[in-house]
């Protein structure tokens, strides 16, 4: 692959803070910002603790969830950065 081939590459599937974050504060507790950076496990676990948390809600017990979640959120906003990053490095890894 040439490099203009590999550089068109990677600005196409390179992945945005602005975006991750505009993801984050509109879709934080369903995991839409980890789905966009590919971290589809921890983005499932995320949106299904949420949802199940959601329904536990009518008997009490899914506020904890939402806490646990909401906490979980909160701390993502400053790991965010980091997972543009590494996302961002393994596609130039696998690019060259």
């Amino acid at each position: 692959m040439s490099d203009q081939n590999a550089m068109m590459m990677y600005d196409a599937s390179k992945k945005s803070a602005v975006v991750a974050y505009i993801l984050w504060f509109f879709t934080g507790m369903l995991g839409g910002h980890r789905f966009y950076l590919g971290r589809t496990a921890s983005a499932i676990a995320m949106l299904a603790g949420t949802v199940i948390s959601a329904i536990l809600t009518v008997i009490l017990v899914g506020v904890l969830g939402l806490f646990v979640i909401g906490i979980w959120v909160l701390v993502d906003a400053f790991l965010i950065p980091g997972m543009v990053e590494t996302h961002n490095q393994k596609l130039v890894s696998s690019l060259s």
